[in-house]
């Protein structure tokens, strides 16, 4: 029991002068200050708390919710999700994903200028899957508001054993 309390002090004493090779914070905090994207990143909340809702990109959906109707158990529905940046800023798309790996969604890569149009295709696998099916896609970005969701929605008819 003495010597436990002989090497504790020892061993924690250790661990935390020990050097890991991580860059010291003031150094990622220089590199992080650049504001070569300003334009894409903006705080939604002003000093005042009040949301500033004219500069910024907006998305609008051509279809929100695509039903794909009836379809066979195994079968893929391919489908694009068209929009337009109806903002006034340059719009980024973050992220696009859904709930489950059965539905793939692909974000753009490059920025979509205000009144420009885009798409994000999404193929739903339907393999394994029956039933009423809604999955949605979660798309990330710069707009107003910073999440928006589309639907893809249908009835899968379970294969026959």
């Amino acid at each position: 029991m003495n010597k436990l309390l002989l090497i504790l002090p020892v061993l924690i004493f250790g661990l935390i002068s020990c050097d890991n090779g991580i860059e010291k914070s003031e150094e990622l905090v220089e590199i992080s200050t650049g504001n070569e994207n300003k334009d894409l990143i903006r705080n939604e909340l002003t000093a005042d708390g009040k949301v500033d809702t004219v500069n910024v990109p907006k998305i609008k959906f051509e279809t929100p919710v695509y039903d794909f109707g009836e379809i066979s158990e195994g079968e893929k529905v391919n489908y694009s999700f068209k929009f337009k940046n109806v903002g006034n800023k340059s719009l980024v798309i973050k992220d696009a994903r859904s709930t489950c790996g059965c539905t793939v969604p692909k974000k753009p890569k490059e920025g979509i200028e205000p009144g420009a149009t885009s798409e994000i295709p999404v193929v739903f696998d339907s393999a394994g899957k029956s039933g009423k099916i809604q999955k949605p896609v979660t798309i990330t970005s710069n707009a107003y508001p910073y999440k928006t969701e589309v639907l893809l929605t249908g009835y899968v008819i379970k294969k026959a054993n």
